[in-house]
């Protein structure tokens, strides 16, 4: 598989890099908060799965968790259920050989997006960061987790990571199995052969697949425009904090209009502690400009959520660079206040659970936090320069 420009197609496959899936309404979308609740219920849903399965995930690794949904997969094709595994290559590299077999002998459908190749580094970053599963046409599963053990209770009843997947049923699982089905043909070389789901009314509620295929930035062009006309609060949620300027642009504008701008990052217990520093770069002058950041306490805060109004965004989508340049990405939106509602239940008690910065305390934090936070910035700005005249060069 070769990846020039730099994919080798657009997402939604019909020539044109500005199209996009439409709003769709008769929805039924339902909030599943950590992995206690989601994966039981992914894995019903496997279980009575009648015609097919789809799974595209990025971070995947041999465990308990991943031993039962392979087992799950197992059990299916001997049913007579196709299933098809679309893993990013980097993502599954601790998916042991053992449990890449099992899964080959079941008769499951495995491939793997961009392996890896040492002699092209920079062709590397390219990662499918997507996370779905797909049940028959009908029930689709996306959010920000992985299959592994560290989003479940299996190894610690308190230090799991706290995330959420969103259940959906509806006109809008076809677009997601379109979606899939462009990605699985990049990477297997041949097209699937489904069904097109059916556009049965599952609900009331309005939703729509938005996709991030650098260089379309369908994702990130949709929570901007909703900023921008927010009126009541800005409510951004995600693992990774390293926005654009424009980002930053638009909450301060916003915060200095009256919306209650809210940041929900994660504090100490982070993946990736260098990450952590860069984004309090931009602390002091979002919390200057009337935006609070809040740093979860009790977990590490995996969640990718965004709240504008009545408007949810949840998926894949980190509010980060490297999700900016690299990564494949999808997000379910709903515009409904029932379902904001239950968004807003959520997230108020995550600030509950959370430390609130406050600007007079974080001007006076310590030398070696400033220089932390420097030394980490100027590694992730010579990434993205280097990165960009590389990717001019070749067009």
């Amino acid at each position: 598989m070769s990846l020039p420009q730099p994919f080798a197609t657009n997402p939604v496959g019909n020539g044109s890099l500005q199209s996009v899936y439409p709003w769709r309404s008769g929805n039924r979308i339902s909030l599943l908060v950590d992995g206690p609740c989601f994966f039981p219920r992914m894995l019903e849903c496997i279980e009575n799965a009648q015609h097919y399965v789809l799974l595209e995930m990025y971070l995947v690794e041999s465990g308990e968790i991943a031993d039962q949904f392979i087992a799950a997969f197992t059990r299916a094709v001997h049913r007579g259920i196709a299933v098809y595994l679309l893993l990013d290559d980097f993502g599954a590299r601790a998916l042991g050989q053992q449990e890449r077999q099992r899964l080959i002998d079941a008769g499951v459908h495995l491939a793997f997006f961009n392996p890896l190749q040492y002699d092209k580094w920079r062709t590397n970053l390219y990662r499918d960061h997507r996370k779905l599963l797909l049940i028959d046409g009908k029930i689709v599963f996306t959010g920000g987790a992985g299959i592994t053990d560290e989003f479940s209770s299996v190894e610690s009843s308190v230090d799991y990571w706290h995330d959420v997947m969103v259940e959906c049923r509806g006109p809008v699982v076809a677009d997601w199995q379109h979606a899939f089905s462009s990605v699985w043909k990049l990477c297997a070389g041949t097209a699937l052969q489904l069904p097109v789901p059916g556009a049965d009314r599952e609900g009331g509620l309005l939703a729509r697949l938005t996709l991030i295929h650098p260089p379309f930035q369908e994702v990130k062009g949709s929570l901007t425009n909703r900023i921008r006309g927010s009126h009541r609060r800005i409510w951004i949620v995600t693992a990774y904090f390293i926005p654009t300027r424009k980002i930053c642009r638009l909450l301060q504008r916003a915060a200095k209009r009256g919306v209650d701008v809210r940041v929900l990052v994660p504090g100490e217990k982070t993946d990736h502690p260098a990450i952590r520093r860069v984004g309090q770069r931009y602390y002091q002058r979002l919390l200057r400009n009337g935006v609070r950041i809040f740093e979860y306490q009790p977990r590490f805060m995996h969640a990718k959520i965004w709240l504008c109004d009545d408007w949810v965004s949840v998926g894949s989508t980190n509010l980060d660079r490297w999700t900016q340049h690299w990564n494949l990405e999808a997000n379910q939106e709903v515009n409904n206040s029932f379902f904001s509602e239950q968004i807003t239940a959520l997230l108020q008690n995550d600030f509950a659970n959370s430390r609130e910065i406050q600007y007079a305390q974080w001007r006076s934090r310590p030398w070696y936090q400033r220089l932390l936070e420097s030394f980490w910035s100027t590694v992730a700005m010579w990434m993205q320069y280097y990165s960009q005249r590389r990717l001019r060069a070749r067009r």
